[in-house]
């Protein structure tokens, strides 16, 4: 068993999980998108597109760009949970966060076609 593949795999897989984790409930409610858990996501999302780096196959490449997609779709998400106006009650506005979880679902995407990418690869590995 090769670690450092084991290792790569583990992190993308965890990029997506956390992603759908902070993705999965009620759009526009905060009650349902933890911010610990969309932080959490970004920084694996950068963890996993640091170790896509280096692999000089096209199927590396894609890797890196799904990767660089949803580093582009998390960071406009949280720059906008970060720049937006909050409501009287000093959270998100329901809109601001259907905005950030959209951002977030589109993320998602990207990490579901890298996931798909690695099954692929995975299965027609030789021994």
């Amino acid at each position: 068993m090769n670690l450092e593949k084991v290792v790569f795999a583990f992190v993308i897989l965890s990029a997506a999980t956390l992603n759908f984790g902070f993705v999965f409930g009620a759009t526009g409610s905060m009650l349902y998108h933890n911010q610990w858990e969309f932080f959490a996501a970004v920084v694996v999302n950068v963890i996993a597109t640091v170790l896509k780096f280096g692999d000089r196959t096209q199927v590396g490449a894609t890797h890196l760009a799904t990767s660089l997609v949803a580093l582009l779709q998390l960071g406009a998400a949280a720059l906008l949970w970060t720049l937006a106006t909050p409501g009287p009650d000093g959270l998100p506005t329901a809109a601001t966060m259907a905005g950030v979880v959209s951002l977030s679902a589109g993320a998602l995407l990207a990490n579901f076609v890298s996931v798909v990418i690695l099954i692929v690869e995975t299965t027609l590995q030789r021994r």
